[in-house]
């Protein structure tokens, strides 16, 4: 069974007056139809407006559908009864990590969903301890949040939401407030925890070189999936992709623009190392 599932998902966002009346409606996931597997790790692609961060949100049941259906785990998010559990089972981390902390010391801030939970106390400290060391926190555990970089703050709140131990975490553009060191850090964190703790990752984001990682990227155009595949296969539609107002991995470009100019490469180098090997095996004479 899927652990994440809509079915002609579609939401709109519906704009009122000061009297309340309607002035305007903004479809923002258009019959949106998604499979997600236990175990894959997803990015979903898109411009601002696109439709993602809205598609994150109902994973978590933060919004609900205007029209189809989303399940979490074969739990329907419109069941009142389910909420709960649907948020434990799927996680959801937020861009700014200051609006997640809410902790004085580290561990304090990572044990709280726990706690509400109402996991017994010793547990709270194996799973806070579990959790810090999942994303390399645990030597910060006494530590204020305060006295965190963005980064390792990122990595906190995280940690945060692998303590409730759920199946699933969502990510909506958890890097765009940071430096390339606090990015680099979180994307490796999250790396992991779908390599060696096998949770289902769904990560939202217009940063390219995120995605390079994920079993299947999957791009959003106007509330709707433009484009599905690996990031193989994506990345080799360079022209495509600009014209849905996307950049691609600085080395894909690169090698995009080489071979416009009669170099025989391959389409959807995605690293370095491909590109210098692809290199060595082109006759420029």
């Amino acid at each position: 069974m899927e652990i994440i599932k809509t079915e002609n998902l579609t939401f709109d966002y519906i704009r009122r007056d000061e009297d309340g009346n309607v002035e305007g409606i903004t479809t923002a996931v258009d019959d949106v139809s998604l499979k997600v597997k236990p175990g894959e790790f997803i990015a979903i692609l898109g411009h601002n407006g696109s439709g993602k961060s809205t598609l994150a949100k109902h994973i978590n049941a933060i919004l609900f559908p205007t029209e189809g259906t989303v399940f979490v785990d074969g739990m329907n998010t419109r069941d009142d009864e389910k909420i709960w559990e649907i948020r434990s089972t799927a996680g959801m981390v937020f861009q700014n990590p200051d609006n997640q902390i809410i902790g004085q010391v580290v561990e304090e801030d990572v044990g709280f969903g726990p706690e509400n939970m109402g996991v017994p106390t010793k547990e709270i400290w194996e799973r806070v301890e579990e959790s810090l060391k999942a994303v390399g926190m645990y030597e910060f555990r006494k530590k204020s949040p305060n006295r965190l970089s963005g980064g390792q703050k990122q990595r906190v709140s995280i940690a945060g939401v692998l303590a409730m131990h759920p199946k699933c975490i969502v990510l909506d553009e958890p890097t765009a407030m940071l430096d390339p060191i606090g990015r680099r850090e979180v994307i490796r964190a999250v790396t992991a925890l779908n390599d060696v703790e096998k949770i289902t990752v769904i990560l939202i984001t217009h940063n390219m070189d995120e995605t390079i990682g994920a079993n299947r990227i999957i791009v959003m155009d106007k509330g709707k999936i433009a484009m599905e595949g690996t990031p193989r296969e994506i990345f080799s539609r360079v022209e495509e992709l600009k014209a849905l107002r996307l950049d691609v991995p600085q080395v894909t470009n690169c090698a995009h623009e080489l071979r416009k100019r009669g170099l025989k490469i391959p389409e959807g180098i995605l690293t370095d190392k491909e590109l210098v090997e692809a290199l060595k095996h082109v006759n420029f004479g």
